[in-house]
This record gives C-alpha cells, sequence and structure tokens, in this order.
C-alpha cells in the first residue's frame, strides 16, 4: 500500500503533464503572426438618411428570376474600345439578341454539311505544312 501512493501521485503528475504539452501558454509567448489589429471605429461623414416611405418596395428586394439570371450569367461586363469597334464593324445592332434560346428549339432547321465539313474543323491546329483531312466514309 504505501509503494502504490507514489505510483498513483507520479501517474497522476504524468497525466497532469501531459495535457499541458499542447498549449501554447507554458514555455513560449505570444505568435506575433496571429495578433492583428483592429480596425479603427469610423464615425460616418454623412446623417442625412432618408426615412424609407410607409408601403413602398424595398431596393435591396429583388425578384427570383433576376436573381437567378444574376447568378447564372452575371452582369453585363464593360467591354474595351477595340472590343467595340470590332463589335460595331461586325454589325452589333443586325443580331438577334435572343439567339441563345432560339439554338435549342426543336422548331430550328438545320442543314447536314457532311462529314467533309465536320473533318475540317475537327482539325488539329497548326501552320499547315502538315494538314490532311481523312473523310471518314
Amino acid at each position: 500500500m504505501r509503494k502504490m501512493v507514489p505510483i498513483a501521485c507520479g501517474l497522476g503528475l504524468a497525466v497532469a503533464l501531459a495535457g499541458c504539452a499542447g498549449s501554447k501558454g507554458i514555455g513560449g509567448g505570444p505568435n506575433e503572426f496571429e495578433v492583428a489589429r483592429e480596425a479603427p471605429l469610423v464615425i460616418p461623414p454623412n446623417f442625412a438618411l432618408k426615412p424609407p416611405q410607409p408601403g413602398a418596395a424595398r431596393p435591396q428586394d429583388v425578384a427570383p428570376s433576376q436573381q437567378a439570371l444574376a447568378a447564372m450569367f452575371g452582369g453585363p461586363a464593360p467591354r474595351s474600345a477595340s472590343e467595340n469597334a470590332a463589335l460595331d464593324r461586325a454589325g452589333q445592332d443586325a443580331a438577334d439578341p435572343g439567339i441563345r434560346s432560339a439554338v435549342g428549339d426543336p422548331n430550328t432547321h438545320t442543314v447536314d454539311k457532311g462529314t467533309t465539313v465536320r473533318a475540317i474543323v475537327a482539325a488539329p491546329e497548326g501552320d499547315g505544312a502538315a494538314a490532311q483531312a481523312v473523310i471518314p466514309s
């Protein structure tokens, strides 16, 4: 029994010290990479906000269909001057804005150009010096 008390105390001390092994507070100071400063509070310069009108639509409310379109396609991206010039020369005003919807329409009639055109379009890129098209039969 006399030997059990020191053994139990030794095991208890070992367990207690093992629990402190992963602590950052023992044996080391604060990590300078984990310290972040809080931004100072700033008072807004303009307190002349208009109160909302009763019954008026909230400006942040958007229809779910508009939210879905914005999520899928995003908003209109600004174009560069060269892109606008290329579109003007190509005739952007004559283009049908709903062409993407009409492409998958089952009533859209297409013309089969044959395997020759398909082989030319599928040809690998290059300078064309060693290009050849094999027409499948």
